[in-house]
């Protein structure tokens, strides 16, 4: 009974780091002193370090944290012709929620094995959803997965906002532009000059 409470403790404590870390590199960016997740957690140093041996951990263990809600949102849309545009939506707003995680990434090294494994999972992630669109006549037929990716890339362009208001409302308006490029185009009866 013992090893399931120090178990349990394990994963709150887990929860209360990347809680506050998510809170404190969001108010301070993440170059933030660690003491300021750990006071921010109500733990100790070493149980920051138990958990995450260092920065690159942590902001791993909070971009698992990021995927796991993309995959329950996909989840979520699976039947619906629209869940492409849904999941662009959801990924805008991550975006604005998560700046943190997102501007570490943006700036880490393209030859970083992490990035290249979340190119991969993202990749599995909207491929399903790219090809109903299509299917359903909602989005363009040459949409390809590397442009889902490309797109959400581009919404990081919300991470120039100082707020998380400011973020989410350019992440929200670069979504909107970028929409009207990936939509279907209406038919057009035949127009003669």
């Amino acid at each position: 009974m013992q090893k399931i409470q120090k178990r349990s403790d394990a994963q709150i404590h887990r929860t209360l780091l990347l809680d506050a870390a998510d809170k404190v590199f969001s108010e301070h960016g993440v170059h933030a002193a660690l003491e300021l997740v750990t006071a921010q957690a109500g733990v100790s140093r070493a149980t920051l370090y138990r958990n995450f041996p260092d920065r690159d951990a942590l902001m791993g263990a909070l971009l698992e944290r990021t995927f796991e809600k993309l995959e329950a949102q996909a989840e979520q849309l699976q039947e619906r012709d629209d869940a492409l545009f849904c999941m662009l939506e959801h990924m805008a707003s991550l975006v604005a929620d998560c700046a943190p995680v997102s501007d570490h990434w943006r700036t880490a090294d393209r030859d970083s094995p992490v990035l290249a494994g979340a190119q991969r999972r993202l990749t599995r992630l909207v491929k399903p959803l790219l090809e109903q669109a299509v299917a359903s006549g909602t989005c363009r037929p040459d949409l390809t997965a590397k442009d889902v990716i490309l797109v959400s890339s581009m919404l990081g362009s919300g991470l120039r906002g100082r707020t998380r208001a400011q973020r989410r409302s350019l992440s929200r308006r670069a979504l909107h532009l970028l929409l009207e490029g990936l939509r279907a185009a209406p038919a057009r009866g035949n127009i003669t000059p």
